[in-house]
């Protein structure tokens, strides 16, 4: 089958669902009620591309395939095509895009069910995708830029889904505005490398931009790590992502899981020469990486609302994968993403499912009159919920035990694979100890705030009053089969990136698939030592041992203690546990430095220029224009003699000019 029309119809179905969901709900409203056609025919048009990038998967053989669709600008030596390239890293990021994108999808139509507002929804997740899917296919930083540019948009439209609660709308402009900060800077990068290179290809970018001069090469993979920054939440610019869980749980899973989070790392991998030939920007990366992730870790450990928890999880994970970019190990960065897709796309489902379910305990507890307080997300009001859900609850832990890095499960495998790659480049960089180190802290960390969110949601007693008389109910079909898919994945999807130790790494097939060193478009830093096989062996079982302690330790304290152990740790560590519960009062800082002086700037400053200058100069021309019909209409006297004698007065003025010039 003709690859450019594959490669078309990936694209083509997601934005025709959008339009058809969109336009058709807009202007046929008997549409917006038929929420079975809309839901099939939106989750269909994303199914299909997956089945279809499936097909290029199993018959790809190495060499990247370039499908031409149309020129889209020239001027003089500039010109953009909409191109998109077929090689192993866009396929991967396509089969994660698409195929947990379309269980979100199917989720979706159960969990969506009855809202008003049900053909939007689908019409922005299927305009998600195909932003998304541009993103990750294409052929040069322009169209990149385009899908880059969609998915914040569709974001912002996503996150304030519910914009009448104006918390909502305030969560999507404060993604919005953090987003267009760091795509400020990638806009700055695309125009010094076109003033050096001439071209913003792919093709262009690899072979010839790591041969430019160091201070530009370093600038320009700076601005980019900037750039990536925003769209995958890390220091400074990851205060929107928690706030982005005011939308529906599966936005939530769609932008934290498999796509728009993930978009800076596969900038990054995509553009890897030139990374690596910036070593000391690698370093910056490497910290920076380190550095979100165990911040965020800590500050998950003392969340209670089950979304927010999830929300730095992921922040923090992925700062692991900045970490391993940072050392060079690009193709393990995607590795995790792969598995983070799988294990965190579950996670934040199961959530949606619990919150869900707790709605229905509101609404009994609002007829009895005891809801007052009561928080659907808030993890200190459910506990029990293992006997009411048993799906949600199986697959929830499946899942918690992948992203707590549990031997043999999908974790394990691409986050153990991260911090030996970190001790490997130990080597040949010296700031790889410092990411290592973090990195094993932020391991534990994770261990314990997973499984303390599992235990105080699904294990002891019901913790809402009247606990008696409600009972949760698990979610429909068409939300536990999407949880199912993503626990299974959860569990066996790591198998395709076996560690080095095994079968001297013949089994790491995801590495051998997309490292340059195997015909891969991923570059990998070149190392003078080797770790021995003993030592590696021995890195395994302490990051196995780290897991599996941090996960008893969570379940005796939690299981024996519940809430009250929260509490014993806020007695011990004092001011340094209200400042992770705080998040490092960056918001308030971000507010203090930037966001007050620039509202107060403009209301002191801009205020009186908008009102006195700008609706002056609009005022006086109103008036102007006002004074010249007042005075202009005493010409119009009505009597046709006057136009006479005004026609012949201006005939001879026109003959004088003519003859007297």
């Amino acid at each position: 089958m003709d690859p450019d029309f594959l490669v078309g119809l990936i694209l083509l179905l997601p934005i025709a669902g959008a339009v058809f969901c969109g336009i058709g709900g807009l202007f046929v409203p008997a549409l917006r009620s038929r929420e079975g056609l809309i839901g099939t025919i939106a989750t269909s048009v994303v199914f299909v591309p997956f089945l279809a990038a499936l097909f290029l998967f199993l018959n790809f053989e190495d060499e990247a395939i370039i499908a031409h669709f149309f020129t889209w600008m020239s001027v003089g030596d500039f010109s953009v095509a909409f191109e998109y390239r077929i090689d192993q890293l866009s396929l991967l990021m396509t089969l994660v895009v698409t195929g947990v994108g379309g269980l979100i999808h199917l989720y979706s139509v159960g969990y969506m069910k009855g809202d008003t507002g049900f053909w939007r929804f689908f019409a922005y997740l299927n305009l998600f995708i195909f932003a998304m899917l541009n993103l990750v296919l294409a052929n040069n930083l322009v169209v990149l830029f385009l899908g880059w540019e969609g998915v914040g948009l569709c974001s912002y439209l996503l996150i304030g889904f519910w914009y009448t609660d104006l918390k909502n709308s305030a969560a999507a402009t404060k993604a919005f505005i953090m987003n267009r900060i760091g795509d400020f800077a990638f806009l700055l990068a695309m125009f010094l490398l076109y003033r050096e290179l001439g071209s913003l290809d792919f093709d262009v970018l690899l072979t010839q931009g790591p041969l430019l001069g160091e201070g530009v090469l370093y600038l320009s993979v700076f601005l980019l790590f900037m750039g990536a920054t925003g769209k995958s939440a890390q220091i400074p610019l990851f205060t929107w992502l928690p706030d982005a869980m005011a939308g529906p749980t599966p936005v939530s899973a769609l932008i934290h899981a498999a796509t728009m989070v993930t978009s800076g790392l596969y900038l990054l991998a995509r553009l890897s020469p030139l990374v690596l030939a910036a070593e000391g920007i690698m370093a910056f990366i490497a910290i920076i990486g380190a550095l979100t992730a165990i911040m965020a870790a800590t500050i998950a450990i003392t969340q209670n609302d089950i979304k927010k928890v999830l929300a730095y999880s992921t922040i923090s994970q992925l700062g692991f994968m900045f970490m391993a970019s940072g050392v060079g190990a690009f193709a393990v960065a995607i590795f995790h993403v792969m598995t983070h897709a799988f294990f965190k796309g579950c996670l934040f489902l199961g959530s949606g499912s619990v919150i869900r379910a707790m709605h229905d305990v509101k609404h009994q507890l609002d007829q009895d009159g005891e809801a007052e307080g009561f928080d659907p997300q808030d993890m200190r009001t459910m506990g029990g919920l293992k006997k009411y859900m048993p799906s949600t609850r199986i697959t929830f832990l499946l899942s918690t035990l992948a992203i707590a890095g549990i031997p043999l499960f999908s974790g394990f495998f691409s986050k153990d694979e991260i911090l030996f790659r970190a001790f490997e480049a130990t080597t040949a960089y010296n700031y790889a100890w410092f990411a290592w180190i973090v990195g094993l802290i932020t391991a534990f960390l994770t261990a314990v705030y997973m499984m303390r969110a599992y235990v105080l949601t699904f294990e002891g007693e019901e913790r809402w009053p009247s606990s008696n008389r409600i009972t949760p109910h698990e979610s429909p079909w068409t939300m536990t089969t999407p949880l199912w898919i993503l626990g299974i994945l959860s569990v066996v999807g790591g198998f395709v990136g076996l560690p080095g130790v095994i079968a001297h790494g013949d089994w790491n097939r995801i590495r051998y698939f997309l490292g340059e060193a195997t015909g891969g478009p991923v570059a990998e830093p070149h190392m003078e030592g080797h770790v021995g096989l003993g030592t590696e062996w021995a890195l395994m079982a302490l990051g196995s041992f780290i897991a599996i302690s941090g996960v008893f330790l969570a379940w005796r304290w939690y299981t024996r203690h519940g809430l009250d152990f929260d509490e014993s740790l806020s007695r011990r560590f004092g001011r340094l546990y209200r400042i992770w519960e705080n998040k490092y009062f960056v918001d308030e800082a971000y507010d203090r430095v930037f966001v007050r002086p620039i509202i107060g700037g403009a209301e002191k400053g801009l205020a009186p220029f908008d009102q006195y200058v700008i609706d002056g100069l609009v005022n006086f021309i109103a008036f102007f224009t006002r004074g010249s019909g007042f005075v202009l209409r005493y010409i119009q006297t009505g009597v046709v003699q006057t136009y006479a004698l005004a026609i012949v007065f201006g005939t001879v003025l026109v003959m004088a000019l003519m003859l007297f010039g």
